[in-house]
């Protein structure tokens, strides 16, 4: 049985209140990051599955994600706060993946793609959302015949929004390495994904 997996969704919008509700978790309000957390817990979930492939692990690293964002909310310095949370899941699950490689006994997950967090431009028709879908099951089939640290790095960089010096930084990784990954990483995806072009387009 295939374990679950994010579905597709629009990008997660902050919050009418956000800005109030953040300050009050940073001056200790529960109540408040709670509803942070209820907020962003889809794509926080969304990040960690696609990067390790697999639900109980992804739900530990999203789990994981909140404890180390309430210990560090009174440090928040400003931002977007979801992009806040989402480096602090893409570092949990890289935690796990780091530990998982340490034991040689058990297999490595698979990190792929899964369906991205689309822009909210209004909602699309029915045409359009049975194309997106269609989009998004080549670019996860293509996604997971990369080598491992180009997936990563594509994922963390092209979907989530990440720059260079943060992926280099959650990966451990040289900056060079890094654009490296990446540009070899999306040449190889065009190579996978040039029959289905015309889906990309537009």
């Amino acid at each position: 049985m295939p374990e679950p997996q994010p579905a597709a969704t629009r990008r997660t919008a902050p919050l009418p209140d956000e800005e109030a509700l953040v300050a009050r978790a940073v001056a200790g309000d529960r109540g408040a990051f709670a509803r942070l957390v209820e907020h962003y817990q889809s794509a926080c979930y969304g990040l960690a599955w696609r990067l390790l492939n697999d639900a109980e692990m992804a739900a530990d690293a999203t789990q994981d994600a909140f404890v180390h964002a309430f210990d560090a909310i009174d440090r928040y310095r400003g931002g977007a706060f979801r992009s806040w949370m989402l480096r602090i899941t893409a570092n949990a699950a890289y935690d796990i993946l780091r530990r998982a490689q340490r034991r040689p006994t058990q297999a490595l997950p698979d990190p792929a793609e899964g369906e991205a967090e689309l822009a909210d431009h209004g909602l699309p028709a029915p045409s359009d959302e049975a194309a997106r879908g269609e989009m998004y099951r080549h670019l996860d089939a293509a996604l997971r015949l990369l080598p491992e640290d180009q997936r990563t790095a594509v994922v963390l960089a092209d979907v989530y929004g990440m720059d260079y010096h943060q992926v280099a930084s959650l990966t451990s990784s040289a900056l060079g390495t890094v654009k490296s990954r990446i540009h070899r990483g999306r040449l190889r995806l065009r190579e996978l994904l040039a029959e289905q072009r015309e889906l990309f387009r537009p």
